[in-house]
C-alpha cells in the first residue's frame, strides 16, 4: 500500500507498511476522541455544578449501573481491539515469506554492513523491488536497533544472537535506516540506506561487487574504511570528529595523554587498531571498540595501514 507521507509518517513503501499505518491511525483517532470527550466532560461538569453561593449544597448522586458498567466495558472493548489487530500484525512483521531472500546484517559501533550469500559486503543494504527480503542481525558490541521509517520496520540488534526481520519494498528509491537504540557518542551518525533497484540492476550490482582479487592494498583499505564504519570517527579531509582524521596522518607525530609521544609508523597504526586503548592521542577519549583484534585479519589489518598511508 502506498500512501502520502504525513507529519506523522513518511510515504510508505513496504507490503507490511499499510497495515502498521491503519493500526496506528486507528489509535490516533481513539484517543483524540476520547481525550476531547473527557476534557470537555470535565469542563462541562465544572461550570454546570459550580457553586454559586456559599450556601450551596451539592444534591446527592445515586449510582448509575448502565453508566458504571459502559465505563468498564467498552475501553475492555477498545483495548481487546487494539491487541488482536496488533498482534497479528506482530505476527505478519515476524514471520518471513518461505521464498525471501536472505542478508546478514552486521551492526557496530557506529556503522552498518549487510553481507550477501554471494559474499558481497556492503555499508548500504541493496535490494530488489517486490521481492521478500529476510535480514538475519547480530551486533558486535552493544545492542542497537535497525529500523527503516518507511517500510515501518524495527527490531533490536544484540550481541551473541540472532534478530530477525523482513520487508518487501513496493517502490524502486532510496530509503533511511536508523539505529534507534542509544549506543553511545556516536549513536546520532548511525545511518545507512536501503537501495531498491530492479531484479536486473540489483543482480548487475551483485556482479560488479564481488572481490576479485585483482584490487591493491590501498583499495582494499579504502573499502574496508567505508565497511568497518571508520568514516564515522575518522575523517579524510581532516576534519575534527570523535577520533583523528585520517589525513596526514600516517608519519605525523602524536602525543598521547599519558604525557609520552610517537611518530605514527606502521606499528603505530597498527597498535591503534587492534589495541586502541593503549596510546590515546590528546584531545580525544577512549571510545574506539577494540574488536577489531578478532573480527578483522592480518591481511584486512595491512590494506587499511596500507590506506591510511595514502592519505
Amino acid at each position: 500500500m502506498n500512501q502520502q507521507s504525513s507529519i506523522w509518517l513518511p510515504e510508505a513503501a513496504s507490503t507490511i507498511a499499510g497495515d502498521v499505518d491503519h493500526l496506528f491511525y486507528f489509535i490516533l483517532v481513539t484517543s483524540v476522541i476520547l481525550f476531547v470527550g473527557v476534557m470537555a466532560t470535565m469542563v462541562f461538569f465544572a461550570w454546570r455544578y459550580r457553586r454559586r453561593s456559599p450556601n450551596d449544597r451539592p444534591t446527592p448522586v445515586h449510582e448509575n449501573r448502565i453508566v458504571e458498567a459502559s465505563w468498564v466495558v467498552f475501553p475492555t472493548i477498545l483495548v481487546a481491539i487494539v491487541f488482536i489487530w496488533g498482534f497479528k500484525v506482530f505476527l505478519e512483521q515476524g514471520i518471513a515469506p518461505p521464498n525471501s531472500y536472505e542478508v546478514n546484517v552486521t551492526a557496530r559501533k557506529w556503522s552498518w554492513t549487510f553481507t550477501y550469500p554471494n559474499g558481497v559486503i556492503s555499508p548500504d543494504l541493496h535490494v530488489p523491488v517486490n521481492r521478500p527480503i529476510k535480514l538475519r542481525m547480530s551486533s558486535e558490541d552493544v545492542i542497537h536497533s535497525f529500523f527503516v521509517p518507511a517500510f515501518r520496520i524495527k527490531a533490536d540488534v544484540l550481541n551473541g544472537r540472532y534478530s530477525y526481520v523482513w520487508f518487501e519494498a513496493t517502490r524502486k528509491d532510496t530509503f533511511l535506516v536508523a539505529c534507534t537504540e542509544y549506543c553511545g557518542t556516536a549513536h546520532s551518525d548511525m545511518y545507512s540506506r536501503v537501495i531498491v533497484e530492479s531484479q536486473d540492476d540489483f543482480n548487475t550490482w551483485l556482479a560488479d561487487n564481488i572481490d576479485d582479487g585483482t584490487m591493491t592494498p590501498a583499495e582494499r583499505g579504502e573499502r574496508l574504511y567505508t565497511l568497518q564504519g571508520c568514516f564515522g570517527c575518522h575523517s579524510l579531509d581532516g576534519s575534527v570528529a570523535a577520533g583523528p582524521s585520517f589525513a596526514g596522518l600516517a608519519g605525523s607525530m602524536r602525543n598521547f595523554t599519558d604525557g609520552t609521544n610517537a611518530v605514527a609508523d606502521d606499528n603505530y597504526l597498527r597498535t591503534s587498531i587492534v589495541n586502541p586503548a593503549a596510546q590515546i592521542v590528546e584531545g580525544y577519549d577512549n571510545v574506539m571498540p577494540g574488536q577489531y583484534a578478532v573480527t578483522m585479519s592480518a591481511e584486512e589489518i595491512d590494506a587499511l595501514i596500507a590506506f591510511i598511508n595514502e592519505q
